[in-house]
């Protein structure tokens, strides 16, 4: 599953009897390196989170166990992603649109992010992104 706006990127996996590990490093496993790192969890059955795009910034996004569904939109493709592997991370570039829902019971959702919080990088309404899209800014 790959296009010009997002990607799934697969970790490594180092097998041991004792468990598995994965690791992940900026700017080697993931295309940036990581300024950012959050995690969604406890998320109440039927919510959604997301709803918004971003003017700069790239994340990865793993389900670090559970599993979720990602709505991806880049203004011209729409594609719904489930991710429920924890060695599976989605790899979004600016001007995503993401909603994310369908949250199943005990989910964490990881997200490794290229740049500290900004507020001013976020589109939140659904019609300014797609103006923005129609015009070119910001890709």
């Amino acid at each position: 599953m790959r296009n010009d706006s997002w990607s799934l990127i697969q970790f490594p996996v180092v097998k041991d009897d004792r468990g598995n590990l994965t690791f992940i490093e900026g700017a080697q496993t993931v295309p940036f390196d990581i300024k950012r790192v959050y995690y969604l969890y406890d998320v109440p059955g039927g919510a959604h989170r997301g709803g918004h795009a971003h003017k700069d910034l790239e994340q990865v996004v793993i389900a670090a166990s559970g599993s979720f569904d990602l709505e991806l939109d880049d203004g011209h493709r729409q594609q719904t992603v489930t991710l429920n592997r924890s060695y599976y991370g989605l790899y979004m570039k600016n001007m995503v649109w993401r909603g994310l829902g369908n949250f199943s019971s005990g989910a964490c959702c990881l997200v490794l992010a290229s740049q500290h919080y900004l507020e001013a990088d976020y589109i939140r309404d659904f019609d300014e992104f797609k103006r923005l899209v129609s015009s070119g800014k910001n890709k």
